[in-house]
């Protein structure tokens, strides 16, 4: 490689001298003169990972989503209430993640035969987060299960207030959380400061650890032998929505985020989610969306509603 991006010398004329690994016989594959994997290896990927992240996958990156502290008792409360048709409400943020989190829930939900209530706070009057009369709202109208995405990891007053009316909260967040968490069904967040060493996930947006619920459910429904008289939901095909959120809310695109922005972006492609082929089609898109499009084009439209 005598050059970089076509260039062979710096500003001041000198020439650009790239360190480059020996070639390896045994690994043909390898190829230590291509620009991206000498960036991957100058960012600290290890050279076995190399090809897995040029071409990540779910399977190659997806954890076992009971790793995570509170994600089975999260799961056997929503297949609970799939079973038995409680009324559900989702309670999301404004913002990308937390409108693609909610999404998510909801479609999976309907999928399994729930028609889940849907409840986005209103940024000026409500402000960010649960809020004790929301809960007290969605309770009183029937909901007896509130699952929070992309907020609640703190809001411990409301989640006092949804325990007191009688409704279970399930809480699926990945902002930071704090020694003690507030009183809930369920908590799952990767940055709880008690999860494990094999849960570190923090880098995550809501609507991947949204997925990983999304899996977890569908496991445990599985189990419960709930798909011998229907069809089991195509998880991949939430991909779309997985991807927006992570990279609409900067998350790092390493590890399973890579994947999920990945192959988001090739069922985003075939453009079968109908909200989403309308904000594309508003974006004057006519080609496959990139994940450029993903963070400046279809993004800030939604960020503009909230």
């Amino acid at each position: 490689m005598n050059t970089v991006l076509n260039i062979d010398r710096s500003i001041l004329g000198q020439p650009w001298r790239w360190r480059l690994l020996e070639t390896d016989a045994r690994d043909p594959g390898f190829a230590p003169d291509d620009l991206v994997t000498q960036l991957l290896l100058a960012r600290g990927c290890s050279r076995d990972d190399i090809a897995l992240y040029k071409a990540p996958s779910i399977r190659g990156f997806m954890p076992d989503p009971s790793i995570f502290q509170d994600m089975d008792k999260a799961a056997n409360r929503l297949a609970d209430a799939v079973v038995a048709g409680e009324q559900v409400a989702v309670f999301g943020d404004y913002d990308v993640d937390g409108a693609t989190s909610a999404a998510l829930v909801i479609l999976l939900l309907r999928d399994l035969g729930i028609e889940a209530r849907p409840y986005i706070p209103d940024r000026l009057t409500e402000g960010y987060g649960p809020t004790g009369p929301a809960m007290v709202r969605l309770h009183d109208e029937g909901a007896s299960l509130i699952i929070t995405v992309d907020c609640g990891a703190q809001a411990f007053d409301a989640l006092a207030t949804a325990r007191e009316a009688g409704v279970d909260v399930v809480v699926v967040d990945h902002h930071k959380c704090a020694a003690a968490l507030p009183l809930t069904h369920a908590l799952v967040n990767p940055n709880r400061l008690d999860e494990t060493d094999g849960a570190a996930h923090g880098h995550l947006a809501a609507v991947g650890v949204a997925f990983l619920l999304a899996a977890a459910l569908v496991r445990t429904l599985r189990a419960r032998g709930y798909f011998e008289t229907r069809t089991e939901p195509r998880l991949l095909d939430l991909l779309d929505l997985v991807a927006l959120g992570t990279v609409a809310d900067v998350a790092q695109l390493k590890g399973l985020n890579r994947a999920f922005v990945a192959q988001g972006l090739k069922v985003m492609a075939q453009r079968r989610n109908i909200g989403l082929n309308a904000l594309i089609t508003a974006s004057r898109l006519t080609r496959a969306p990139t994940c450029s499009d993903l963070g400046f084009a279809l993004g800030p439209r939604i960020n503009a509603g909230g």
